[in-house]
């Protein structure tokens, strides 16, 4: 189906979008814009980072963009384009047919086609296989091609596989994640074949590397429906391939006498993971996990007393095994541990200021908002109050113990007073009285003052010599 496009979406697309369909033209060319800026016109937003196919080689397409790069066998062609919104990748494919899927994650062979609808045949959604370009005589007017009612399936928020749903995930496992990625992204469901050929195909999501459903499942929970698309995860059968772990948690039941939790610890997590309100995916991994250790560390006493003993610390050496399994980065991965170790932290209003410095010592000043998020996405996924008086009353106990010194190297005085003060050399002594002193100040803040400490490092060294 072809159609003119819309009047109202012409002032959508950027001017660099116009001028590559002009040099394709004037050069002979069919080009076509497709993929994720075909959607952004549909919800009425200027496509970025724009994807075309062409009937062009990768060497033609390269001698009309010298500045060009291609690098790959997949007749993928990237530029760099300067645009008013800063810098972006333009990526244009050369028309392709795919032959053989052995390893269900890329061809076996590719072949240039010789046609726009032989490229769009091999595409994955109805949705992703609309295209916009120049009209055939009419180079001055765009025109819509829609050989598989993908604008309707948009409209209708409808994710639907091109053709059959099953050769199209045989070809590619990675395309069952993508489906729920789309879903959870844009709000839609799962047409009912498409989602029955996700659920008969899931274990060869076990074919496909770590790095790629790391990608995909990251941006599933980092997403506007992060709940729902675990959830869709979970109905597919492909939660038990990417966190068999966590699967486990599901059915571990909490109900006891005084404890505040109605759910179980599945149940629990999935509804923690819904109250995140941190768009970072790594505290809302880490949100999801918190409770990992619980399955393991379960223990149900003789008065029905549930408890989890040490869940935390069981939770954190099993979210840096699935890190490493997600191939997460040194920096990501070590987060990860960090909020799922110190989540189960104490609000107690009879803590000391030193029992909150080492809080945060133990988390790190930069993670104190996501933990105190977890803590908060926690309370609501356990069918509380967001927060508390103790919980409010802590954070502005963190806020005023901040002010206050964490290192020796806030003392009012340093390594050379010592030194002077005891004629002294440099040494390990000088460090040692050094420790000594932070020791007092950490325990009372008004004792950081230099006249104070001048007159505590004679004493101290004569306790320490």
């Amino acid at each position: 189906m072809r159609n003119k496009l819309p009047s109202n979406l012409y002032p959508l697309i950027p001017k660099e979008t116009l001028q590559v369909f002009e040099k394709f033209n004037q050069a002979g060319y069919e080009i076509y814009l497709v993929g994720g800026g075909v959607k952004n016109l549909w919800q009425n937003q200027i496509p970025i980072h724009c994807d075309f196919t062409t009937n062009a080689t990768p060497e033609i397409i390269q001698s009309l963009f010298p500045d060009s790069y291609y690098d790959n066998i997949f007749g993928t062609v990237g530029m760099t384009i300067k645009t008013p919104r800063g810098e972006e990748i333009y990526e244009i494919t050369t028309y392709r047919t795919e032959q053989g899927y052995t390893d269900r994650r890329r061809p076996d062979q590719v072949k240039w086609g010789e046609s726009l609808e032989e490229d769009l045949k091999r595409r994955d959604f109805t949705f992703d296989a609309v295209v916009i370009g120049p009209t055939k005589g009419d180079k001055k007017n765009l025109e819509l091609i829609d050989l598989f009612g993908g604008e309707k399936d948009f409209q209708n928020k409808i994710v639907r596989a091109v053709g059959d749903p099953e050769k199209r995930f045989a070809e590619d496992a990675l395309r069952m994640m993508r489906a729920i990625r789309f879903a959870s992204q844009l709000g839609f469901t799962i047409e009912e074949k498409t989602f029955q050929a996700i659920k008969n195909n899931a274990q060869l999501l076990k074919k496909i590397s770590w790095e790629r459903i790391r990608d995909e499942f990251l941006k599933i929970i980092g997403s506007d429906h992060p709940a729902d698309g675990y959830q869709l995860l979970r109905n597919a059968g492909l939660a038990e391939v990417i966190l068999p772990e966590l699967e486990k948690a599901f059915g571990v039941d909490q109900k006891s006498p005084g404890r505040h939790h109605i759910y179980d610890v599945g149940t629990h997590s999935l509804l923690s993971l819904k109250s995140c309100q941190s768009p970072d995916p790594i505290v809302r991994l880490a949100t999801l996990l918190h409770d990992v250790g619980k399955p393991i560390s379960f223990n149900k006493d003789k008065t029905g007393l549930i408890t989890f003993y040490n869940h935390e610390l069981i939770g954190a050496s099993i979210a840096r095994n699935i890190g490493r399994r997600l191939r997460l980065s040194k920096k990501d991965l070590t987060r990860l541990v960090t909020l799922v170790r110190w989540h189960q932290f104490t609000v107690d209003e009879r803590q000391t200021d030193k029992a909150i410095r080492r809080f945060i010592r133990n988390i790190g000043k930069e993670n104190l908002e996501d933990m105190l998020e977890l803590r908060r996405a926690d309370r609501l996924g356990g069918g509380v109050q967001e927060t508390s008086w103790r919980l409010e009353a802590f954070k502005k106990k963190l806020v005023e113990v901040q002010k206050q010194p964490f290192s020796v190297a806030d003392l009012k005085v340093n390594g050379h007073d010592v030194m002077k003060e005891l004629k002294l050399s440099s040494g390990p002594l000088v460090g040692k009285i050094l420790a000594e002193l932070f020791a007092e100040v950490e325990d009372d803040k008004t004792k950081n003052t230099r006249e104070y400490l001048l007159k505590r490092i004679k004493p101290i060294g004569k306790k320490l010599t």
